[in-house]
This record gives C-alpha cells, structure tokens and sequence, in this order.
C-alpha cells in the first residue's frame, strides 16, 4: 500500500482543466495585503506579485493561493473595493505571464471578489469562512467552480475565544459535515468540494496537537483535503513551547522546517494539498516522499 493516502483516483475539474489529487499537489501562498502576519507588503505590486509567482512555479508549485484580506487573529475585514483591486490584477497578470500552467486560487470570503477573480481567470475558491458569507454559497454554485471549505468558528476578531472542544477532531468533523451538507443543499457540487480543518483558526495549541495527530479520521468525509499550517503560532510554540516570549519573538520563516515536517505528517494521514510560503523546502520533502511512495507501490 503507498504511504501516501489521500483518496485513490480523486479529480477535481475547473473550467477545462483536471486536478489529480491522488498524488500530493503544493499551494504556494501569495498574500497581496499590506498586512499578513508573515509577508504583508513583499507582494502586494503585480510586478513583485509575478515574480514570487513565477519563483514559487520553479520551485514546484502546481497551485498558487493569491490572497487580498489578512485573516490573522483580530484582522480586520477588507472593503470589497481594496480587496478586488489587489486581487483581480494580479490573477489577470499571471494567467497573461503563464497562460494555463497554474492553477489559480482565491483566498477571499468575498462573493463579488470571487466572481470578478473567476472572471480574470482563477480556478479554485478558497475560503476560510466556508461560504458564511451572504451570497457566498450561491456565488459558487452559479460559478461551478471547486471550493475550499475551512473549519472556523466565528470571525478572526473572535475566533479565539471559541476554542472550546469536547473532543476536536470528532468536533471539527462534525461541523464540517454539517456545513458540506448545507452547501450542496443550496448547489454546489460535492464532487467540488476540497475540506481544510482549519489550523490556527479557533484552536490551541493543544487542539492543534490533537487534531495533527488525528487527521487521518477526516477521510471519513470521503473528500480531499488541504492542510494549511505553514509559519502559524503552533509551530513556534512546538519549538519554544516553555518560553513565551520566545514564541512571541519567532521570525514566520525560522518555522518553516517544522512547517514542512508537519506537512509530510499531514501527507500521511491523507491530505492532498499542501499550503506553504516556502515551496522550495516543501517541494524538496514531497519529492523524497513521492520516491518512497513509489518504491512502496512496488514491493
């Protein structure tokens, strides 16, 4: 049996295009904000914003998540208006730089963002509010295009107040069943829906303990699934977890090689879309894992 196990022969189409998600895919992050927590301001004018881009595709990136609202604890929401005109540019400037070879996806929980980025060329709708939105739901089914729907409670000015759980991982699944239920009732295809159980949203540290450990319990849901953990407070705390100030003071980028331990681990256990700032160190780590899978599949 291959180490890696995600669901066999999952496909996940957009527009004229198909993404295998029985091998593991890498989501490069590029935030065009002013103000995420690990590169706000590095990418936020199209010329950077292709660069990292093309940069992130070299590296080994088959999808690249292009973000326009900060959602770090207590962010504040974006005007559609600013959120649109650092998004839509660059979605427009890639598909004209790249054509087709990249898969194009928005992290907005913005219905009228989404619609004008699908119109400029994206392909997947990523949302860590899980279509909440008013209109959100509908926007998607209307677009027919493949949607990430994440675990949250609340928004990310209170989300970390609702980090209460009887047991997270049964909770977290629970919660996201119910939401893939209500979805599909107003329209959107299962068949287009990809989950991600929402680390560093409404969770501690030892709910990220628990659910990392457990993640495997989620292909119940019988969808892909995206894993997202890449420079969040959990990581520093796993490497300084006595030392408070020490966590407080850790630089996003020295977390990346716990990032991507943490990935292969996630891999294990059934995600098939890793989200990462550094795609060269992911990239490196999936490659060895693809190898071994491989020499797996042949004993």
């Amino acid at each position: 049996m291959s180490l890696f196990q995600a669901l066999p022969n999952y496909k996940i189409s957009s527009r004229d295009k198909t993404l295998d998600l029985s091998v593991p895919h890498i989501m490069g992050i590029l935030n065009v904000t002013p103000d995420s927590f690990s590169d706000g301001g590095q990418f936020n004018a199209v010329d950077k914003a292709i660069q990292h881009c093309q940069k992130m595709m070299n590296e080994g990136a088959t999808i690249i998540d292009i973000g326009g609202e900060s959602t770090r604890p207590n962010a504040d929401t974006v005007a559609t208006s600013d959120e649109m005109q650092r998004v839509v540019p660059v979605v427009q400037a890639i598909r004209q730089s790249f054509g087709n070879d990249i898969w194009l996806s928005i992290d907005s929980s913005n219905p009228a963002v989404m619609e004008a980025a699908f119109e400029a060329g994206a392909d997947i709708w990523n949302d860590v509010r899980a279509l909440k939105r008013e209109g959100a739901a509908m926007m998607a089914a209307k677009l027919d295009i493949p949607v990430m729907l994440m675990h949250m409670r609340g928004e990310p000015t209170t989300m970390n107040d609702l980090a209460q759980y009887d047991n997270v991982i049964d909770d977290v699944s629970t919660e996201l069943l119910a939401r893939i239920d209500e979805v599909v009732s107003i329209g959107v295809k299962r068949e287009k829906i990809i989950i991600d159980p929402g680390f560093g949203f409404a969770k501690n540290y030892e709910h990220h303990c628990a659910l990392l450990s457990q993640l495997k319990q989620l292909q119940k849901l019988g969808l892909p699934m995206m894993f997202g953990i890449s420079r969040k407070r959990f990581l520093a705390e796993v490497l300084r977890k006595s030392d408070v100030e020490a966590v407080a003071n850790t630089q996003a980028a020295e977390r990346d090689a716990a990032g991507m331990a943490a990935g292969i681990f996630a891999l294990q256990q059934g995600a098939g879309i890793i989200r990462t700032h550094n795609v060269a160190i992911m990239q490196q780590a999936v490659a060895l894992w693809n190898q071994l899978s491989e020499y797996d599949r042949h004993q």
